[in-house]
């Protein structure tokens, strides 16, 4: 099951942080203090949230080479949208189709 959710969490971190919220809302209130964080953080930074909620931050705090992997999942969540930005020329006119072709 741990595999299973590591595998989910690398293709889909929205979708596990809501599992976590839902399953498990007395964690997730001990992780975080507000709603507002982690609702912004599922929005913007789905894999440095998921990687505070792995961490379970607060209670213990962060320190040590918890800072690197909080720093790695920053940069996947930056790479994720540099991606998307280098991408976004892909689709030209909307829904993939050819400017250029006719159209019957």
């Amino acid at each position: 099951m741990g595999c299973l959710l590591v595998l989910l969490s690398a293709f889909a971190p929205r979708l596990v942080v809501v599992f976590a919220w839902i399953a498990r809302p007395n964690y997730f209130d001990a992780v975080f203090d507000s709603w507002i964080f982690p609702l912004l953080g599922l929005v913007f930074l789905p894999f440095t949230t998921l990687m505070w909620l792995f961490l379970g931050a607060p209670p213990e705090g962060v320190d040590g080479l918890d800072w690197l992997w909080i720093v790695l999942a920053v940069i996947l969540d930056l790479g994720n949208y540099g991606s998307t930005w280098g991408q976004r020329s892909t689709v030209e006119g909307g829904l993939g189709r050819n400017p250029g072709a006719p159209t019957a």
